[in-house]
């Protein structure tokens, strides 16, 4: 007897969600018409909406930054010849997809694309940063994971925003080569300087030894000693290579820097080994002691060992030099342009048939929201009525007072 009146709520709830679900669809059918004029409504006006909007059409150029292993056989013959520092100047800029990006979105681009297509006067704005920011609008530029860069630009002329692309992209290419040869001269004028200062140390040791040859005749070494000065003669020549690199890289970046850290590391090294090398005592020095050899025997090889360091240094300075004039002498971008380009045919928006269907999606829901407030409004009690017949009436009596 207990589960009856339970069981009869249960049925009497179901009713009653089921007829509401039939008067909400009731109320739908009865005001149907309203919901065919709102959306007939807005149909007509995206569509007179969307005949006014003018077509834009999109031009994108495709290329590819320059990449590092982008050298002809001798000019990479001659970087592996030349050394660390030698290595950092082939690379120019380098093949990273961010840094053209930051290069193309810079306010110098930005300004020479304006000036050199008058954009100030096309877009009809007052100053230049009025125009590069509808410039940052129309232009877009993005890299892909294939290192790809691409430059859209948006207009409603075809033949307008094809030039508009390919003339950032030009404009990337001068960049590109102005950074390039800036970078490769103060390299070359570096290296010269430091040239200069090794050819007088080279000529001083050449006279030297000639001096000491001449005053006491010529002195024959062993084997063994000849291997030990030439394999100082190397060490001290990389310790002097890394220095100079090291010097070059502490121009533009800071002492916290890990090739800045590495380089010091691996000069710090290198004279620990050179030290070791030509120590002045104990039995597995490999350069024999004044107490093993007579004094001007090891006098010579002291001359001769300066004699070949200097050769060596002389040696790698003089291929990085030739490799930085090289650099120094590019006119020309190795910038890879896959697609320059050309005026649309299609336009990219408005998407004339997507507003219209939006438009006419939200006035359908919007249609429904109506009619059911109207239907609320028509089913209320007389107390709700007064309600907000009070409602309306406190709000004309503010807006009068205001």
């Amino acid at each position: 007897m207990s589960e009856e009146p339970h069981t009869n709520s249960v049925d009497e709830t179901c009713e009653e969600d089921e007829i509401n679900l039939l008067h909400l669809l009731l109320v739908i059918v009865r005001r149907r018409m309203l919901i065919v004029k709102i959306c007939a409504t807005a149909i007509v006006l995206s569509v007179c909406y969307s005949l006014t909007l003018k077509n834009i059409y999109t031009a994108t150029n495709r290329f590819l930054p320059p990449q590092k292993e982008n050298t002809s056989a001798l000019f990479s013959s001659l970087l592996s010849q030349a050394g660390g520092l030698a290595g950092l100047a082939g690379g120019g800029l380098g093949g990273s997809t961010d840094l053209y990006i930051g290069i193309l979105k810079s306010r110098s681009v930005a300004d020479a694309v304006i000036k050199r297509l008058d954009l100030q006067k096309e877009f009809k704005k007052k100053t230049i940063e009025d125009t590069r920011m509808v410039v940052e609008r129309v232009v877009k530029f993005k890299g892909s994971k294939e290192g790809i860069i691409t430059v859209s630009a948006n207009s409603k002329d075809p033949q307008k925003a094809a030039r508009l692309a390919n003339t950032f992209v030009d404009e990337l290419t001068r960049r590109s080569v102005k950074l390039l040869l800036v970078k490769a001269g103060s390299e070359r004028l570096f290296l010269e300087q430091r040239l200069i200062v090794v050819r007088q140390e080279l000529k001083n040791a050449e006279d030297d030894l000639k001096a000491f040859q001449e005053k006491f005749k010529t002195f024959r070494v062993d084997t063994q000693a000849t291997v030990a000065i030439e394999g100082i003669a190397r060490l001290k020549a990389e310790i002097v290579s890394q220095e100079v690199q090291l010097a070059t890289l502490s121009n533009s970046r800071t002492g916290e820097n890990s090739d800045v850290k590495a380089l010091q590391a691996g000069i710090s090294k290198l004279k620990s080994q050179l030290g070791a090398m030509s120590g002045s005592g104990g039995p597995d020095n490999v350069i024999p002691t004044a107490g093993n050899v007579p004094s001007l025997s090891v006098e010579y090889f002291r001359k001769v060992r300066e004699l070949k360091i200097q050769e060596a240094v002389f040696e790698q300075l003089s291929k990085q030099y030739e490799v930085a004039k090289i650099n120094e002498s590019k006119d020309s971008s190795t910038l890879q342009v896959l697609d320059e380009a050309v005026p649309p045919l299609k336009k990219s928006k408005p998407k004339r048939s997507l507003i219209v269907l939006l438009s006419t999606v939200m006035a359908f829901f919007g249609s429904i929201v109506i009619i059911f407030v109207q239907e609320y409004l028509s089913r209320m009690s007389p107390e709700d009525t007064e309600i907000l017949r009070e409602i309306k009436q406190s709000l004309r009596f503010r807006k009068r007072e205001a």
